[in-house]
């Protein structure tokens, strides 16, 4: 029975004005920051700039926590000779830390700095992506 109810003809008074420039200005507003950092303008120096501001912070925190790891371990040995002397199953304190547990640290550290990098990159890429208001 649907098929016999007459559909109603489209209105030809009622039409739609597309206009390029229009549509051209919404779709250059979402990509201007992917011009920006294509063609060098300030704007996209800027947020080069704070991508590479924050990847540096980044790594000099993380190389204070290595320096203060590592770096103050000899000098707990020169202020504690005891501490230099003592022997943990026959290996003395000093080689341990040192020579065996430094690597993991290290390794460790390393891992962090690669995850927390990623993350201020996927940061970056998520703020270039994000379209202006």
């Amino acid at each position: 029975m649907a098929a016999d109810q007459p559909t109603s003809a489209p209105d030809p008074t009622s039409r739609t004005r597309v206009v390029l420039a229009e549509a051209a200005a919404r779709r250059s507003a979402t990509d201007r920051t992917g011009i920006d950092l294509a063609e060098q303008t300030p704007v996209g120096e800027a947020l080069v700039k704070g991508l590479v501001r924050a990847q540096l912070a980044l790594a000099l925190r993380l190389s204070l926590v290595v320096v203060a790891g590592l770096g103050t371990l000899p000098l707990l040995f020169v202020a504690a000779p005891a501490a230099g002397s003592f022997r943990v199953a026959g290996v003395p304190l000093p080689w341990l830390l040192l020579g065996l547990l430094s690597f993991p640290f290290l390794v460790g550290v390393g891992a962090a700095y690669v995850r927390w990098a990623e993350r201020n990159e996927q940061d970056f890429a998520a703020l270039i992506r994000r379209p202006e208001r």
